[in-house]
């Protein structure tokens, strides 16, 4: 387990959120499959939710207004300390500003952009509230990757937005994304064989000590298991959708090894 105490550094996933058609439901979904607890923010905020591992903060949750129709997805931010720059170059680097800077007051300030390839993703510049304050245990973000059917177009983008490095696996169609020189996240090219009415997307990974497990909880409380459970060198992970449709991963991390 890690906990956060310091801001993250630019271009590194900071916090996943997503608006909800049902907040109720989704506190109830993600308490019976993570065990998370929960913080509501006053109706100041929409009562915006953030979700807790040992009482830190891992991911957050609103309610949907009614006169919107955006479907319900978990959106990753990237972290800035320049919001407006961010967004300046965003535009530069061929993406569009899809909802533009809200201001939260003391935590911090945010917006959503979508990138070349059709990839939506947030931006924080942290104030208060850095995002996410525990990563990598169980219930806990531990990974964020784009899929897109433009990899070049999207390393390309990303690196001109935030500088951050590419490391593309030599044995495998993948590239790892790199801030100060750590891996933070990750970047494949969606094959032909996947429908073409999967847009590009970015993917949220939650770490659970129980792969099999976790599938089988998640049936029970109404979600969708899409596949089995698969085994990679990366750790055993299979695809879920919650009741209100959010498309997420859940990943048992392979057994760390002794230094």
């Amino acid at each position: 387990m890690t906990d956060v105490n310091a801001p993250y550094a630019p271009g590194t996933p900071a916090w996943v959120d997503m608006m909800t058609t049902d907040r109720d439901a989704t506190a109830e979904f993600y308490g019976g499959l993570f065990g998370w607890e929960f913080e509501v923010g006053g109706p100041e905020t929409g009562h915006y939710t953030n979700a807790l591992v040992r009482g830190r903060p891992v991911a957050g949750f609103g309610e949907m207004p009614p006169d919107v129709m955006f479907p319900v997805v978990w959106t990753t931010y990237l972290a800035t300390d320049d919001l407006d720059e961010s967004l300046e170059a965003v535009v530069a680097a061929g993406g569009k500003v899809l909802v533009p800077v809200f201001d939260t007051g003391g935590p911090g300030r945010g917006a959503v952009a979508v990138d070349p390839t059709g990839a939506a993703f947030g931006l924080w510049e942290a104030g208060t509230h850095i995002g996410a304050y525990a990563v990598g245990e169980p219930g806990a973000v531990v990974w964020n990757e784009l899929a897109t059917r433009d990899p070049f177009g999207a390393a390309e983008f990303y690196q001109r937005v935030f500088g951050v490095g590419l490391d593309p696996l030599p044995d495998f169609p993948y590239t790892q994304l790199r801030v100060e020189g750590r891996v933070v996240a990750g970047l494949f090219g969606m094959a032909n064989e996947i429908p073409a009415e999967i847009p590009a997307h970015w993917m949220t990974y939650f770490a659970v000590s129980d792969a099999e497990l976790a599938a089988r909880r998640a049936r029970e409380l109404g979600g969708v298991v899409v596949g089995d459970v698969v085994d990679t060198r990366f750790g055993r992970f299979t695809t879920v959708g919650d009741p209100m449709g959010a498309t997420f991963r859940v990943i048992q991390p392979p057994p760390s090894t002794p230094d």
